[in-house]
């Protein structure tokens, strides 16, 4: 900042108004700038699924594999001059680094660079599917937002019943395992208690891959009552969490992202950032 020659006040640098517009281009999609870049982006988003994808398949390796692996070194290059430039576009760039998308950015160019230590490790970058979540911003979507945001407060809610709920059905395998280890042993393919709460697991969630299965009367009794426990005990996270979503109070979110930390999902009526207390 500097002094106005007028003396009235102060004006940002020239700094200060770069770091601002790459600001706006590269986090707001309310500018036909910022709104261009992010359709380009998750173009190429898109595209580099896509390329991965097609990469995996032998036949289409063989004749395009090099043009394919141009592609996503393209791509992979881009985005890591993004990534840099919303650092060096934020505030806080640490903070936005610790973020969820910030995190997402990240990840999306990490596994083309990791190919030189972990052969098929380019394979990890259909994670940038991950970065189409910013599509709901984009086409500005508040509606949907404000969906994520309660859905996410209402597992979040959840987590401590979910936890608890686990703790049971974690008991419950054990003890069921190491029965149906007694009641059927070795000769029943129940080579051990490992194995047998395998089966319980596999069998609780109505999965029943066949691999294993009780021959005497009890045995076949105990499957039978843990499988009807099973669709019970389904039933229960999905209660949980519906409660929860009942509970959650739906607000009104805007698009508008932070300049201090990059952070989103703020109340349409917000003056500060809920992550970083920094003005909008």
């Amino acid at each position: 900042m500097k002094q106005r020659p007028d003396g009235s006040g102060v004006e940002a640098t020239p700094r200060g108004n770069l770091r601002n517009r790459i600001h706006e281009v590269i986090f707001e999609a309310d500018t036909p700038a910022g709104k261009t870049f992010d359709i380009i982006l998750l173009v190429m988003i898109v595209l580099s699924v896509l390329a991965v994808i097609l990469e995996s398949v032998a036949s289409i390796r063989a004749q395009y594999g090099t043009a394919l692996r141009a592609f996503e070194w393209t791509v992979t290059i881009a985005f890591s001059i993004e990534y840099l430039l919303r650092l060096l576009s934020v505030g806080r760039p640490l903070k936005y680094a610790r973020s969820f998308f910030g995190v997402v950015d990240l990840l999306s160019i990490l596994p083309t660079y990791l190919a030189f230590i972990i052969s098929g490790a380019q394979s990890l970058m259909v994670i940038r599917a991950l970065r189409l979540l910013r599509v709901f911003r984009v086409l500005k979507l508040v509606h949907f937002v404000g969906e994520a945001q309660m859905l996410r407060a209402a597992l979040s809610a959840s987590i401590p019943k979910i936890i608890v709920f686990l703790g049971v059905v974690v008991t419950t395998v054990i003890i069921v395992g190491s029965l149906m280890y007694l009641i059927e042993g070795e000769a029943g393919g129940f080579t051990n208690i490992p194995a047998s709460i395998y089966w319980t697991i596999v069998t609780m969630t109505t999965v029943g891959y066949g691999d294993i299965a009780p021959q005497s009367p009890l045995g076949k009794f105990l499957a039978s009552v843990l499988m009807i426990m099973g669709y019970g005990i389904i039933a229960v996270p999905t209660g949980i969490v519906t409660v929860e979503m009942a509970s959650a109070t739906r607000k009104k979110i805007s698009t508008q992202a932070c300049p201090e930390c990059g952070g989103e999902g703020h109340d349409i009526n917000a003056v500060f950032c809920k992550d970083c207390g920094a003005r909008l």
